[in-house]
């Protein structure tokens, strides 16, 4: 008999049901391979558009700079609004949200509009990145894919991560950064089960990606031979890990709070996009007149450039900064410290005006520009100073800046370090960006609650969790939650229903603990069991304690922890338990409320 496509995928899907593991490697290969192509085709479309652009700008007026990244974000708006407003914005918060909220369920026509897009946006001189665009594609890929075969819901998101890992893999040509970011900043889960399809999907969109391109390149390059880390660097590393801190909280804010004011604008939303670009124009016109009057300019390799540094992606100038070359004896002037502090508030706001107002592109691109100028900058200033050490260079600092602005934007260190050792290939340096990230990561987080990615699912009222929920849940005891008071009176199976009523109607209490004769637990009378019996009016007199009480509920004793607590609540409805004392034969102590043990699992996660 022969089977038809939906018979075959009916069986992949029960076969990755009843064998889960051994076929979510397998998917993760074919999903890897599949997101490498698009992310190539998407590389290859933007690639051109900015090629284009740079042609045009080139022979246009300079005051008609605003022009074509106007006509890409009215492009960009009407796609947006027509067929995808999830297409928006820099992409990673909307795969979280799918992957939240809706079972890492995403629509394909995301990942087509996403594509489109983020190349009117960047391609014609928005600031953005391609990063966002590719987790979309990759993780619209995993989600289809999941989607067709049936795949069980709890396994989707999976899936989803590793389309993701696999977009970063090919675009960064970083496959252990692509699984570190899925792991560290979309599922939160290193599970040895979402471990591995993770990896095994990242592997093959790496090997695709160079099969199809023919190469095996670092993005950005670079060598420092001479260099040795040296303790005497330690506190050098530690500031500016601090200095990035402060740039990746300010980035962050900037663009939340961009965010905040064009979600008020009361403007057509496919105007919205045209309006950011005519700033980001407005933008680019005074960066060229300031660049063209400020000594050092030669530091960012494009005095000649017919297009702002801070358009685009900012791959050239990236390249330029962490080149050690760029920083020979004599060739850097005071001068270029100007310029570089110039360009990390013209890039910072570049990128607000770009994605804040609807434009399509990702934020990682902008992140990693705006830490190599923060440590080029630094870097200048130790070298300027005779501080900075032998076989050292600016460059090294550009790099370090890098990953440190990415770590604190992310909370994401590990992603961080692992992608700038990746695309640059300088192993020298790797000390320097792990102390600089780690410190970046622990300075923002004191200065701000949510990541740039989560900032916006935060105001929206969706809550990030993570694999480490319960771990850290181990560690929260009972007595750490603010407990109610019990009945002013003990309460006996023996007395009248009416003092209950009694009770609540004085002390509003939300259910009664049951003692017997010598105070210890013996059941409860609930608020709900209460409000039934109410319905009948004359019968209450004649009811006693007993004929409402259950015994059935567990008791909470000082030694639990807040994991077994909310277990205990998701097997019971019911609002309250009794926490009793385990030493004194279980004498009620007090009652612990579902809202009390929420709001302090709440707190654990912000803290956590």
């Amino acid at each position: 008999m022969k089977l038809s496509s939906k018979d075959i995928l009916r069986t992949i899907g029960a076969k990755v049901h009843d064998h889960p593991d051994g076929w979510l490697n397998v998917l993760g290969a074919i999903i890897g391979a599949i997101t490498a192509i698009g992310a190539v085709l998407f590389s290859r479309g933007l690639m051109r558009a900015e090629h284009w652009t740079e042609h045009l700008q080139g022979e246009m007026a300079w005051w008609m700079l605003p022009a074509i990244p106007m006509i890409g974000a009215l492009l960009t708006g009407l796609l947006v609004y027509r067929f995808a407003r999830e297409a928006g914005g820099h992409g990673v918060p909307q795969v979280l949200d799918a992957i939240v909220r809706k079972g890492g369920k995403i629509p394909a026509r995301i990942g087509f509009v996403k594509v489109v897009a983020s190349i009117c946006t960047v391609g014609t001189g928005g600031s953005a990145g391609a990063e966002g665009p590719i987790v979309q594609i990759g993780a619209v890929t995993g989600s289809v894919v999941a989607r067709w075969l049936g795949v069980p819901r709890r396994h989707i998101g999976t899936l989803v991560g590793c389309g993701a890992a696999a977009g970063i893999s090919s675009i960064f040509n970083a496959p252990i950064a692509g699984v570190f970011f899925a792991l560290e900043i979309l599922l939160r889960d290193f599970s040895l089960k979402t471990f591995t399809p993770i990896v095994i999907a990242s592997v093959f969109a790496t090997a695709m990606t160079q099969v199809i391109l023919g190469d095996n390149d670092a993005i950005f390059y670079m060598e420092l031979p001479d260099y040795v880390f040296s303790v005497l660097e330690l506190p050098s590393y530690i500031v500016l890990g601090v200095l990035c801190a402060f740039g990746a909280w300010t980035f962050t804010m900037v663009l939340e709070r961009g965010e905040d004011v064009f979600d008020k604008m009361r403007l057509h939303p496919v105007l919205k996009p045209v309006l950011g670009a005519l700033m980001l124009g407005v933008l680019g016109i005074f960066g060229m007149w300031a660049f063209a009057a400020m000594p050092g300019n030669e530091i960012l390799g494009s005095e000649h450039s017919s297009i702002p540094a801070f358009f685009g992606n900012g791959y050239s100038v990236i390249t330029h900064l962490v080149a050690p070359t760029s920083y020979l004896d004599g060739q850097v002037v005071w001068g270029a410290i100007g310029v570089l502090a110039f360009l990390v508030v013209a890039k910072i706001l570049a990128t607000t005006f770009t994605l804040a107002s609807g434009g399509s592109g990702g934020v990682f691109a902008p992140g990693l520009f705006t830490g190599a100028a923060i440590g080029g900058v630094f870097g200048i200033v130790l070298d300027k100073a005779g501080l900075i050490a032998e076989g050292s260079s600016p460059a090294s600092y550009a790099l370090v800046g890098m990953a440190a602005v990415i770590a604190g934007t992310t909370f994401a260190p590990m992603t961080a370090i692992l992608i700038l050792f990746e695309i640059t290939r300088e192993p020298h340096v790797l000390a320097p960006i792990m102390l600089a990230a780690i410190v970046s990561t622990a300075m923002t987080r004191k200065l701000m609650p949510d990541s740039i990615y989560t900032a916006k699912l935060r105001r929206a009222g969706v809550r990030i969790g993570t694999n480490r929920d319960m771990s850290l849940l181990r560690h929260v005891p009972v007595s750490s939650v603010d407990h109610a008071p019990l009945p002013p009176e003990p309460v006996y199976a023996s007395d009248p229903l009416s003092k209950l009523i009694t009770l609540h109607a004085h002390h509003n209490v939300p259910d009664f603990p049951v003692v017997d004769a010598d105070g210890k637990y013996i059941g409860m009378v609930t608020g709900a069991d209460m409000r039934t019996a109410l319905i009948d009016r004359e019968a209450i007199p004649l009811l006693l304690v007993a004929e409402l009480m259950r015994s059935d509920f567990p008791v909470i004793k000082p030694d639990e922890h807040l994991d077994t607590v909310m277990e205990k609540f998701a097997r019971h409805e019911i609002s309250s338990l009794v926490l009793v004392d385990g030493f004194a034969g279980e004498k009620p102590l007090a009652l612990v409320t579902r809202v009390k043990v929420m709001a302090r699992y709440n707190a654990v996660l912000d803290e956590g």
